[in-house]
């Protein structure tokens, strides 16, 4: 997997702490800054780190699986892509009746978010095991691109409110689809 592939895994992945972030930056009169680091940091750092420990996990199992590791990379991928267009389609827009304004960060629903939203991560570091891909540079590039997205959510949010949470939601359920695909069609067809 190339750097090209795995940004593009970045940015698929980010999308669900990305729609999250727009969300954070509805709740802002203006942006502050500093909540929009840590709100990157957080979302950013746990994208970091669920690819290792998916990773470690894939791990101990890589050997026993190896036949058919391009299989579960492409069901894992299809099924994380799959599921983030289907959540995307099915949720209602929000409110904005409903949203306070300047509230301060509540630290715990922060964390709470950042594992949620990188559930997804730690089933790709599964399918890293199998690849054979660098899980340091990797993750780390996930979880920069993903920190830099989280900012540029919040500005989003701030600026254009949640008009573009679900197009980005589909639209990195489609890169991770392909993504997926990709792997599969490699394998199978040596392409």
């Amino acid at each position: 997997m190339g750097i090209i592939e795995i940004v593009l895994l970045g940015v698929g992945l980010a999308m669900d702490a990305f729609a999250v972030s727009i969300c954070k930056g509805l709740s802002m009169s203006r942006i502050n800054k500093k909540q929009a680091l840590v709100i990157a940091g957080f979302f950013g750092g746990f994208q970091f780190l669920m690819p290792v420990l998916g990773w470690a996990l894939g791990s101990t199992f890589a050997e026993r699986i190896e036949k058919v590791d391009h299989w579960v990379a492409f069901l894992l991928l299809l099924y994380i892509g799959g599921k983030m267009i289907a959540d995307a389609i099915k949720e209602r827009k929000e409110s904005f009746d409903n949203v306070e304004m300047d509230q301060p960060l509540d630290y715990k629903e922060l964390f709470l978010m950042a594992i949620a939203t990188s559930i997804d991560a730690l089933a790709v570091g599964i399918t890293f095991s199998f690849l054979s891909v660098n899980v340091w540079s990797a993750s780390a590039i996930i979880g920069v691109v993903t920190f830099f997205i989280c900012v540029i959510g919040v500005c989003i949010g701030n600026v254009f409110g949640a008009r573009y949470k679900t197009p980005s939601q589909i639209v990195g359920g489609i890169i991770l689809v392909c993504l997926g695909l990709k792997i599969l069609l490699e394998h199978t067809l040596g392409l």
